[in-house]
């Protein structure tokens, strides 16, 4: 029988630095709350707003898989690796830590916001080398679909990273009804809703909620309104 955890946007860790907002759907940083940890692989899930040219300076990562997820504006990127680039809605990005990175994240524009979401995964192999990757996606891929971004294959659909998960984002118009098939058993998925509301297995989620299923081989997703956004994020529980 399918197991669910939901969590709703009100009850996440909210840190306000001014320049920086960010809502944490897990524990991070300063904002710790025990039975919020991770789901499964799923270690941190972090919505950010970056005020007009502001940032984050050059920091350390190891043994991650980091995706950035842009919703709005640009963020600009430098890395250890001699990585600069500017990524956008549309684009999906992934570092691999591994063995050891440095790098800055800023917002590229110095009279708007940046949105995104940053998500880290455990990965399944320790110390491999340091790897970026960058796609550009078509965002009419997702329209009343859901539209793979990430995988654990570098000959599949948007990035990959080294971890047996699948990322997917779907908008969809008013009371449309789609299938969600776990790709690996033993998978779980966390459902985050972008923006409108969804219906997931009978359960109502609305903007910047999110519900963790799992023992399931299967998802039951409908709109429930126009213009509706949403993330799945499947991982493996154990």
């Amino acid at each position: 029988m399918a197991q669910y955890i939901f969590h709703a946007s009100d009850t996440r860790g909210d840190a306000d630095h001014g320049w920086l907002h960010s809502r944490h759907t897990f524990s991070f940083a300063g904002y710790y709350h025990p039975e919020r940890v991770h789901f499964g692989m799923l270690r941190v899930l972090n919505d950010d707003y970056v005020a007009a040219g502001m940032g984050f300076g050059t920091h350390p990562h190891d043994n991650m898989e980091i995706i950035s997820i842009p919703l709005e504006g640009d963020l600009e990127h430098k890395d250890s690796m001699g990585n600069t680039t500017v990524i956008r809605n549309g684009d999906i990005q992934v570092m691999s830590a591994g063995t050891g990175i440095t790098h800055s994240e800023y917002n590229h524009n110095k009279d708007l916001p940046v949105k995104f979401l940053q998500i880290w995964v455990f990965p399944d192999t320790r110390n491999v080398s340091p790897r970026y990757g960058q796609v550009t996606l078509n965002l009419n891929d997702r329209h009343n679909k859901l539209q793979q971004i990430l995988s654990p294959s570098p000959e599949d659909e948007g990035v990959w990273i080294h971890q047996q998960a699948w990322f997917h984002l779907g908008k969809f118009d008013d009371q449309i009804n789609t299938n969600y098939t776990i790709k690996k058993s033993g998978n779980g998925v966390y459902a985050f809703v972008l923006s409108g509301e969804f219906e997931i297995d009978g359960k109502a989620l609305s903007n910047r909620d999110g519900l963790g299923i799992w023992d399931t081989s299967e998802i039951a997703i409908t709109s429930k309104s126009a213009g509706s956004e949403i993330l799945l994020m499947e991982v493996p529980m154990r």
